[in-house]
């Protein structure tokens, strides 16, 4: 009889709302305001510190098959990921589907310039809130002007929501990905369903 296999590493992986995902679904609003809120656990996440231009700039973005973004609130999706600008300097490159980052090739690319890559998958969780009634939740405590001509898919920026710093991307329409430290998870996604209350009750005429 074969001897049973013991789960690999990401099989053992919790997200820090691993605790909420039944209420987090409960949550979940339906009809025309609908909204909803879960957590996306476990994403590759890489820090990258370096000057913006320069040689470095063009062999960077060779290995992330994509330019990094220059200008604040602004995106770019390459082969490793979506990188938001936090800074002159400063990046944060969210992998789709929890791919291992390219901290190698990233420090590599650097050569003998000043900068830094780091791992930081275990600093932040990703809450996703969906739906058409996403924004109306956010604006309830969240201070950038978010309607689509100031704030359109594809922006990300430094804030705050319900008190909590973070960094809030607007990946789609009506979506929003918000990413907190991971010990401030669990304040914000209980603020975030306090907000989505309304949504769920009557419309007054």
């Amino acid at each position: 009889m074969a001897e049973p296999t013991a789960p690999g590493p990401a099989a053992l992986r919790r997200g820090p709302l691993d605790h909420l995902t039944g209420a987090l679904r409960a949550a979940t609003v339906t009809g025309p305001r609908a909204v909803a809120l879960a957590e996306l656990p476990c994403r590759t996440m890489t820090a990258l510190r370096a000057a913006p231009d320069g040689p470095a700039a063009a062999r960077r973005a060779e290995v992330l098959g994509a330019p990094l973004p220059t200008r604040c609130g602004d995106t770019a999706r390459g082969e490793h990921g979506t990188a938001l600008w936090l800074g002159p300097d400063e990046w944060l490159l969210v992998a789709e589907d929890g791919a291992p980052a390219p901290l190698d090739a990233l420090s590599a690319a650097l050569g003998g310039d000043p900068g830094q890559v780091v791992d930081v998958s275990a600093q932040r969780t990703v809450l996703e809130l969906h739906g058409p009634s996403a924004r109306g939740v956010l604006e309830k405590g969240c201070a950038p002007d978010l309607h689509p001509r100031a704030f359109p898919p594809g922006r990300a920026v430094s804030t705050a929501a319900g008190q909590v710093p973070l960094v809030l991307w607007h990946p789609a329409a009506d979506t929003y990905r918000l990413l907190p430290r991971a010990s401030f998870a669990d304040h914000l996604a209980h603020w975030l369903m306090d907000a989505m209350g309304e949504y769920g009750l009557p419309e007054v005429d």
